[in-house]
């Protein structure tokens, strides 16, 4: 795949994402059984006592509760969200659209995550890059969605396709991103329930 044009990563709504967000949403965006997919995929890969990156995180990470974990750095969109998070250990505001630079080191993490998020990403290339540059050799990059999001926010690439188109975007979006090796895709798809989708890369050894 070659890369999507700019009119692929534009939205319905092109207002300030700042003020779209203002509002605290301390709600679910997603059902019990996907989020219980999702934590099921973090026990699967992030390992104990792991530092960890949420990516595009809020009041939630969906960690397993069992899991020891070192330093847990949520960055979102909303400090108010991210202050009802208890299993952040460290938080900041960003708008990754506006500025796709991590404010983390290179190496810093051995896992990253990003929650039903992916889709609200104007420059993912740029942005898989940096969490590729933040995250150890070997680190995983946990990928989520479902079928819901805020149309008017969700990129036209993401709105035009399914959920196994969903899928292909965000590997193609990691193999051009230059940071991971070949991703895995896992789907949780119940009968009355939303779906759960999860795209897992790791991060290459050589960069």
């Amino acid at each position: 795949m070659t890369p999507l044009p700019a009119s692929a990563f534009r939205r319905a709504d092109e207002s300030d994402d700042g003020l779209f967000y203002a509002v605290p949403r301390l709600v679910h965006h997603i059902d019990d059984g996907a989020q219980a997919a999702v934590t099921a995929l973090y026990r699967e890969h992030v390992p104990e006592g792991a530092d960890v990156l949420d990516l595009m995180s809020s009041w939630v990470s969906h960690l397993p509760p069992e899991l020891d974990l070192g330093r847990v750095a949520g960055l979102g969109m909303n400090a108010r969200e991210l202050g009802a998070n208890p299993r952040l250990t460290e938080r900041a505001v960003q708008n990754l659209n506006a500025n796709p630079t991590l404010p983390y080191g290179d190496g810093a993490f051995d896992a990253a995550l990003c929650c039903v998020s992916v889709q609200y990403l104007t420059r993912p290339v740029e942005v898989f890059a940096e969490v590729g540059r933040a995250l150890r050799p070997g680190a995983p990059f946990v990928v989520t969605f479902s079928n819901r999001c805020f149309p008017t926010k969700a990129v036209a690439a993401w709105r035009a396709l399914d959920d196994d188109g969903h899928a292909a975007l965000v590997a193609e979006t990691l193999r051009q991103s230059g940071a991971f090796g070949p991703a895995e895709v896992s789907a949780h798809r119940p009968r009355g329930g939303d779906p759960l989708i999860g795209v897992v890369a790791r991060r290459l050894a050589d960069r």
